[in-house]
């Protein structure tokens, strides 16, 4: 049996398979989730990488053999699974995927019944514990499970559809990127029902991703996107990750839309609809985002990053929307979880409204240059963290530990955070203006450097 202590991180199970997770260890790990959970049923869909079938027949294999009910959700995205989870009766839902990574790795993403996360916290960590434990986990004399399939495809898109209002659409030209990934099975529903022209960009569902990887976060893969946007005169583009969950667009220059900006008009679009309602942002959001969240009515608050946290915080704050800077947009009537797709409408939604081009938006909400994430490979991470605090306590008053440390200036705001993975400082900066943010950047690089950090390039 492969099954690798270090497979099991903050938010998700991920793997080298075979080498650290293999049939036998995904079977032991549904084990170890009937022990710890004990449901009475759950439900199991997969993405399209090379071994998810495999793996999600052994983890079916194992709830049954332990008397738990399985319904086989087959193909989905992660959007797709908390549609379920928030949706049908299972105590559990799961989805055999690794999102964007290489071809190699796989993994499992677990919620419990209404779409709520199970985390390091809540979760993840007891399950490893359990699993890699010499504990006796398998039940005897227990009557199988019985097993069922569920087809969500058609009422999922039905309910991303309700999110906008269909007659105000107009008819872009979009070009799509599913990067051979679960997008390309969703986005023909949706093309359906939508008034756009789509330019398709490997919509093959192909687990050896042929033609880059499906991650849109790295500037390389949007490079297809960007140059048939450009090349075939597209009003915008949409490049999706590999479990769809996470979209990066285009305007029709060829610029992407940071992760900033798109919180922006997403906020903007439905705080038209629901005014003076609460509007969540991750701890490195640009200004521009509470800035519109003030200017149309409604409350701004600030969290810290990472999809448990977010989802906890949307539900204590009841609120109607979260941005996130990686990609990642919740939503309060998608049961507090993220989606690519219905982020995508919504931008859409807004420029058909206002009968703009997507640059135009974009130069509006692109008021603060910024640095982009800068990461350094640190030991001691709060050391270094406290180390900065010293150097710029006596020249500011305000300073926040939300997430990592935040210092605060009257043209210019920086945050650092520590990685929860990996010996990392991730530095972010915006400023008034680009010879403010530069002269910045640079003082924090040195200082980092000076402090024991090494660059990661």
């Amino acid at each position: 049996m492969a099954l690798d202590p270090i497979i099991f991180k903050d938010y998700d199970i991920r793997a080298l398979v075979p080498s650290q997770l293999d049939a036998a260890g995904i079977k032991r790990i549904a084990q170890a989730m009937v022990k710890l959970f004990q449901p009475h049923s759950v439900q199991i869909g997969r993405d399209m990488r090379l071994t998810s079938v495999e793996l999600q027949q052994a983890l079916i294999a194992g709830f049954l053999e332990s008397g738990v009910n399985v319904v086989d959700l087959g193909l989905i995205a992660t959007d797709m699974l908390y549609y379920a989870s928030g949706t049908y009766p299972e105590d559990l839902g799961i989805t055999i995927s690794a999102s964007h990574n290489p071809p190699e790795y796989n993994g499992l993403k677990i919620v419990k019944k209404g779409a709520i996360a199970i985390s390091g916290n809540s979760g993840i960590y007891q399950i490893r514990g359990l699993a890699v434990s010499d504990q006796h986990l398998g039940l005897k004399g227990v009557p199988p499970g019985t097993l069922t399939k569920r087809d969500i495809l058609a009422e999922w898109v039905n309910h991303a559809l309700k999110f906008i209002d269909l007659t105000q659409m107009k008819p872009f030209k979009v070009v799509i990127d599913a990067g051979n990934g679960m997008a390309g099975y969703f986005m023909p529903a949706f093309e359906a029902k939508l008034p756009w022209r789509v330019t398709r960009l490997f919509y093959d569902l192909d687990g050896s991703f042929p033609n880059h990887l499906p991650s849109p976060s790295e500037e390389k893969n949007m490079v297809p996107t960007i140059n048939a946007v450009k090349g075939g005169g597209a009003d915008l583009g949409m490049a999706f990750d590999g479990d769809g969950d996470r979209v990066f667009l285009v305007d029709e220059t060829g610029r992407i839309v940071s992760g900033t900006i798109m919180t922006a008009i997403i906020a903007e679009n439905l705080l038209q609809k629901h005014p003076h309602d609460t509007v969540l942002y991750n701890a490195i959001i640009g200004r521009v985002v509470p800035e519109i969240i003030k200017q149309h009515q409604g409350k701004a608050v600030r969290v810290r990053v990472g999809h448990t946290l977010i989802k906890e915080a949307m539900r204590t704050n009841n609120g109607l929307f979260c941005g996130e800077h990686s990609g990642h947009y919740y939503f309060r009537d998608n049961f507090f979880a993220d989606s690519a797709i219905i982020s995508a409408l919504l931008v859409l939604e807004l420029i058909s409204q206002k009968k703009v081009q997507l640059s135009r938006l974009v130069d509006r909400y692109d008021k603060y240059p910024c640095s982009g994430e800068i990461n350094f490979v640190v030991t001691d991470k709060q050391s270094v963290l406290k180390q900065i605090q010293a150097e710029y306590q006596s020249r500011t008053k305000s300073i926040d530990w939300l997430d990592g440390i935040s210092l605060w200036f009257p043209a210019w705001w920086a945050n650092i955070r520590p990685s929860h993975t990996e010996p990392l400082l991730r530095l972010n900066l915006e400023a008034d203006n680009a010879k403010i943010l530069q002269t910045k950047t640079e003082e924090f690089i040195k200082l980092i450097e000076r402090l024991g950090g090494k660059r990661k390039l």
